[in-house]
């Protein structure tokens, strides 16, 4: 490289290097700045790229991880489900299943007795319990074949998950961390009490040094690569890579409800309302050796996905039917387990260090619903590396102070809905879900379609392109209609590509 692409010596010097955008490290450089740490965090692509944007989408317990006795992790997850329905609740939102009894798999007393458990292991719990449902005589039984005449409804959350991630970015910025996207951390070495980290911004190649004391490894999938690679430090902690992918297809049933449909191989699936016209079907489990960058659904797995969905729908489905997909590897601790869906979802906080200076955290596992106690845990292990930390103090926190005041996000929309008329019905409920109150400072002063600016399909305006540019690291046309939102949905190729040179501009212009 050029050397006058390069820094030769650090330029900053921070409390701590995140490594990793995702759920994880955006997480905890949050936690981390309202302690009053010095934060940087880098991102080698966009915020919530990979793992933490291909996700089932759900704030949930886990009623499934009962079978294999992780009773602490349900535990811990209804505690949060209660907590970040009240922190974020334009992303989050409460969500009744359907569970039938499927003759010949789990007995009805099992599944009432799980669903007995999963009621009372939440200390707190303010969505409605299970109860039994007669399929034969409920609505919730009309798109169900005739063979499954009884189930259960239970209560979870649905999340926005890569939207979950920017917030936690942007709560973490107005706190004082620096968060650089399409930036990569080259290598990093101890040097004295800390840590010498090389950056490299991934769209020009220019390289500088920065300082830290120390480091967070929450690089997802990479954590084992980042470690032994980046770091240069060998763990006996180990990942183990799971790929779990997704199909979506137009809207199989009326209603708000999901299904949460058993399988003869004893995997759940679930078919859950998305983006009003359609339904999100997933996940499958399977075991995963190779590079854990983009992925994408086999063959093998979309049939997979249809078929159970024909095991218990009266409409069948066929690949044919499907619209988009979309797969991610997630990057499980590897406890031994032969069966992928046995693998434990709880996290590992590995913490090496060098004579009690100069520590590196590696973050194994996890799951969405936990990252906030899991950032929260994280910082604690680092506490004794940091005289003086502050308490801590997320878990009564509303996220980045953008949620609705008085968690009632009807009565937001409404009030919004009056304040800008001019909006259409549907937009203005997509802009306050997505945004909460900065949903204001996105359409400002306007008073017509037209102050917004340029229209791309789905209701997108220019001034909310701008908005997310400048406020939500966005760059890319993918960053916008398949992470920031999913209007890829109901975004045509020319509709792209004109968004696509919109955004070439803003950037030769900046």
């Amino acid at each position: 490289m050029p050397a006058a692409t390069r820094q030769r010596t650090p330029s900053d010097a921070y409390d701590l290097l995140v490594i990793g955008g995702g759920i994880n490290g955006t997480g905890i450089a949050r936690d981390a700045s309202g302690r009053g740490l010095s934060v940087l965090l880098a991102e080698r692509g966009d915020l919530a790229g990979f793992t933490s944007s291909s996700s089932t989408k759900l704030i949930h317990g886990g009623l499934r991880y009962l079978e294999y006795y992780e009773f602490r992790l349900v535990r811990e997850a209804l505690a949060e489900r209660e907590r970040l329905l009240r922190q974020a609740p334009h992303v989050i939102w409460p969500l009744r299943f359907v569970l039938p009894h499927d003759e010949g798999l789990r007995p009805a007393w099992m599944l009432r007795l799980g669903l007995f458990l999963y009621d009372h292991l939440a200390r707190l719990r303010t969505l409605p319990g299970s109860k039994s449902v007669d399929l034969r005589s409920s609505p919730y039984g009309a798109p169900l074949q005739n063979r499954l005449t009884k189930g259960f409804v239970y209560s979870d959350c649905w999340v926005e998950d890569s939207r979950l991630v920017v917030l936690n970015a942007m709560d973490a910025r107005e706190r004082g961390a620096t968060v650089l996207t399409r930036t990569g951390v080259v290598s990093a070495r101890r040097e004295g009490d800390g840590w010498v980290a090389t950056l490299r911004d991934e769209r020009t190649g220019t390289e500088r040094m920065v300082r830290a004391k120390a480091v967070v490894n929450a690089a997802g999938p990479w954590v084992s690569a980042t470690l032994g690679g980046t770091l240069g430090i060998n763990s006996r902690a180990a990942v183990r890579l799971i790929k779990g992918s997704h199909i979506v297809v137009k809207r199989l049933f009326p209603g708000d409800q999901a299904y949460i449909l058993q399988q003869p191989d004893k995997r759940i699936i679930f078919a859950i309302p998305y983006e009003r016209d359609f339904t999100l079907i997933g996940t499958t489990d399977v075991p995963y050796d190779g590079e854990p960058g983009p992925v994408s659904i086999s063959p093998e797995e979309t049939d997979y996905l249809c078929g159970c969905i024909n095991r218990s729908f009266d409409t069948r489905i066929t690949p044919a039917d499907v619209v988009w997909s979309y797969s991610g590897v997630r990057p499980l601790y590897d406890d031994a387990a032969e069966n992928a869906s046995a693998v434990t979802r709880d996290y590992v906080l590995d913490v090496e260090d060098q004579g009690g200076k100069a520590a590196v955290l590696s973050v194994f596992g996890g799951k969405i619903t936990t990252y906030r106690r899991l950032a929260e845990h994280a910082i604690e292990k680092l506490k004794p590396f940091f005289p003086g930390l502050k308490p801590a103090w997320t878990g009564d926190a509303v996220l980045h102070d953008r949620g609705m005041p008085d968690a009632d996000f009807d009565r937001f929309l409404a009030k919004f809905q009056a304040e800008k008329p001019f909006l259409p019905a549907e937009t203005a409920r997509r802009l306050a879900r997505a945004y909460g109150t900065n949903a204001r400072e996105i359409v400002g002063s306007a008073q017509s379609m037209a102050d917004l600016g340029a229209v791309f399909d789905g209701g997108l305006t220019a001034a909310e392109v701008d908005y997310l540019r400048v406020a939500e690291w966005a760059v890319t046309a993918e960053d916008i209609l398949w992470r920031r939102s999913k209007l890829g949905l109901r975004t045509s190729p020319e509709s792209a590509a004109r968004l696509s040179d919109y955004l070439d501009r803003k950037a030769e212009a900046a």
